[in-house]
């Protein structure tokens, strides 16, 4: 492959260079994320901010770890998760946000995912559609240890990753609105929690690099309830779901010590 960083040492689109993340790493969406999530960390110092990526690395229980914005959608978090591996991470946790499906995941609640629906584009480029998107047992357990010991309310399952947020909130407008009007349908039918745009692709992304990969989210709101004229909070505070990756983090490392 072209070197397109011309001899730099730092990877061409995180601008993050071996020995300047951890092995351990948080994956947002938002960049501006990335120093709330980094304040929880000890002695955190910022990196690097290149495009959609925003990295801040400090230390937690001794080891470092970092963190990495990856902008919106499958594209932009399969280059973060194959860039930061290039420099050593080999543990990942997305937290973000999503849109409940089913009635009782309500704005608030956290989800965790342990298998995703690959209705987006960018995993089909990495493996056929058969292979399943799954995240890594170890990490989800650590997720939803972390979320029990914090007494969060939280659902784990399945969630759905799409390319187009407006193609989930007004379907019927597509041209395609009778697919993917049909297959939300079948989501629900077959009790998908939670729509979100990035774990898919971050899933198989890890499958094909061997890396470790889970996922968790904030509960945005749930268009279904409001579809059925239930009550509806929106919450917008991240807090929680980042929490739970941060304590999810602190057990993997402690996990991974005895395992030395």
């Amino acid at each position: 492959m072209v070197d397109y960083t011309e001899g730099s040492g730092k990877q061409y689109h995180t601008g993050v260079g071996k020995g300047d993340v951890g092995r351990y790493v948080i994956l947002p969406g938002d960049p501006k994320r990335c120093e709330k999530i980094a304040a929880h960390f000890d002695n955190p110092k910022f990196v690097a901010d290149s495009r959609e990526y925003v990295t801040y690395t400090g230390t937690l229980l001794g080891e470092k770890v970092s963190v990495t914005s990856t902008g919106i959608g499958g594209p932009s978090a399969s280059i973060a998760i194959d860039e930061l591996s290039k420099c050593g991470a080999d543990t990942f946790i997305r937290v973000g946000t999503c849109g409940g499906m089913q009635e009782n995941v309500i704005g608030g609640d956290v989800v965790i995912a342990n298998g995703a629906i690959r209705m987006e584009g960018t995993s089909k480029e990495f493996a056929p559609i058969e292979y399943p998107a799954v995240p890594d047992f170890d990490v989800t357990n650590a997720l939803v240890n972390a979320a029990k010991s914090l007494n969060n309310s939280y659902h784990v399952g399945v969630v759905e990753c799409k390319d187009s947020f407006f193609g989930q909130h007004e379907p019927e407008i597509m041209p395609v609105s009778y697919e993917l009007m049909n297959k939300w349908e079948a989501w629900l039918r077959m009790g998908c929690l939670a729509s979100e745009m990035e774990s898919a692709a971050l899933f198989i992304a890890g499958s094909f690099l061997r890396v470790r990969v889970g996922s968790c989210f904030l509960v945005v709101a749930n268009q279904e309830r409001a579809k059925k004229g239930l009550s509806n909070e929106q919450v917008h505070d991240t807090e929680g779901a980042i929490i739970t990756a941060v304590e999810a983090i602190k057990l993997l490392i402690e996990q991974d010590r005895k395992n030395r």
